[in-house]
């Protein structure tokens, strides 16, 4: 990913809320395949990591980006936006 494509999405990701919450039980299966099935509706996501988390966000992001095949956008704080390109032509966000 180039950084102008980083950049695009970033301006994306500014406006949306969060749709998945990260807590004290940190990434199990089936918070990743919550991920996955999120990933595969809308292409970028954001997640936020609540406090109880003791896991560092950055690494989290890396961890949930290895395992579904996505990209790290950014981590500003504790929240994560993962991108990963989607098969539907329809709902695609085309990147400059």
């Amino acid at each position: 990913m180039t950084s102008k494509q980083r950049a695009y999405l970033k301006s994306l990701a500014m406006t949306m809320e969060p749709i998945l919450q990260l807590g004290k039980g940190s990434v199990t299966p089936e918070f990743t395949a919550s991920v996955e099935e999120a990933l595969a509706a809308r292409e970028l996501i954001k997640i936020h990591v609540l406090q109880n988390c003791a896991d560092d966000p950055r690494a989290l992001g890396e961890i949930l980006a290895e395992r579904t095949r996505a990209q790290v956008v950014q981590v500003i704080g504790r929240k994560i936006v993962l991108y990963r390109e989607g098969k539907d032509d329809k709902k695609k966000i085309v990147l400059p």
